[in-house]
């Protein structure tokens, strides 16, 4: 692939990615997590395969993922030939994975247990790049990131990242490091979609403003985005929502969510292409987002996916989603929109550029 296929991984620092992550929640099938998909080493080759042919070099895992079995799947897989090394492997940790009282968290303890853990199924001497999967409230910043400070300088870790964090507890945890010298983190995953667009307000603003990158995770809404979410049809085994009735995940607004699987479609037809392909050529495009991370349990599902890589939607297309898909307004950001939109940074125009137009809507300025 030319190098212009590839993004970095954030503006604060030289790795480059793919704009498309091979995620592995499918690999497995252990541990309660089997509905997410059970490919074992056999299956994983031929994704790995795929995704070497399409330029495709960054690999998402977890230690949460099947209680640790789709990092064993994937290192066995990746033994299976020297052209993988080529990828790039990202695993994370914080989550709770045992019964004892150190098994979750982001203690020293219990990071440098699991990335020991990690490196052994994974088969690695690094981690090109690691999550802190989740925040901490109890766990002091000062020791969760003077860990990550030396497992970077020690060369386990290459790059890392935060998941899941708010605004503020990203500027918080950036702070810490400042104060005390420590390695920084340079990139966030969170989840952000066409229909869950709440990370707009404050993650992807900092993310801006700081120089981190910003990996999205399930692109297509734990399903909800696929098509196959409709006013009078779900599917019969959703793989990501609990029963298919929101349980998993706060869908405040079913007619909207629906709406805007229609625009969708009418987007997808007049492209000649898939939902799930509008879904993430869309991502692709807003402002801060580096990569995402997407699963398949087959390999025509992944076929799919990476056929979005050659999509190019136009000024209308974009505009359909985004109207269909706002968020409502919300404070401050109406307020400074209205009041103090005359000298905006980057980091605002991200959110204010949508909220502005909404505001010209609803008032005919």
């Amino acid at each position: 692939m030319s190098t212009p296929f590839y993004r970095p991984l954030s503006p604060t620092c030289g790795l480059r990615v793919s704009p498309l992550a091979l995620g592995t929640l499918p690999f497995g099938g252990a541990n309660g997590m089997s509905h997410m998909g059970n490919l074992g080493p056999d299956d994983a080759v031929k994704l790995l395969d795929r995704a070497l042919e399409a330029g495709i070099n960054l690999i998402d895992t977890a230690n949460l993922y099947s209680g640790g079995v789709s990092e064993e799947v994937l290192g066995q897989a990746l033994a299976r030939s020297e052209r993988y090394d080529q990828f790039l492997i990202t695993t994370k940790a914080r989550m709770v994975v045992g019964d004892g009282p150190n098994d979750g968290g982001a203690s020293r303890w219990h990071l440098l247990n699991e990335v020991e853990k990690s490196l052994e199924r994974l088969g690695r001497d690094h981690i090109d790049l690691f999550y802190l999967h989740h925040w901490d409230g109890e766990t002091p910043l000062e020791e969760t990131f003077q860990t990550m400070d030396g497992l970077v300088r020690s060369g386990k870790v290459r790059y890392y990242g935060v998941s899941n964090y708010t605004g503020w507890q990203l500027m918080k945890a950036l702070k810490v490091c400042e104060t005390h010298g420590f390695i920084k983190p340079v990139v966030q995953q969170i989840y952000y979609t066409p229909f869950a667009r709440e990370a707009e307000y404050e993650m992807i603003p900092a993310g801006i403003d700081q120089g981190i990158g910003t990996q999205v995770w399930s692109p297509m809404s734990m399903g909800l985005l696929t098509g196959k979410y409709r006013r009078d049809a779900r599917p019969e085994s959703p793989a990501r929502m609990a029963d298919g009735d929101g349980s998993e995940i706060r869908v405040a607004d079913w007619e909207k969510l629906y709406s805007l699987v229609d625009v969708l479609e009418e987007v997808a037809t007049r492209r000649g292409a898939t939902i799930p392909q509008v879904v993430l050529a869309w991502l692709l495009e807003r402002p801060g987002v580096t990569n995402l991370a997407v699963g398949a349990r087959t390999l025509d599902q992944f076929n799919d996916l990476l056929g979005s890589l050659e999509l190019t939607l136009e000024d209308e297309d974009r505009a359909a989603i985004d109207e269909a898909g706002r968020p409502a307004l919300a404070y401050p950001f109406w307020h400074q929109a209205d009041m103090a939109s005359e000298r905006m940074s980057a980091a605002d125009e991200s959110i204010m550029a949508t909220t502005k137009q909404e505001i010209a809507e609803k008032f005919g300025e």
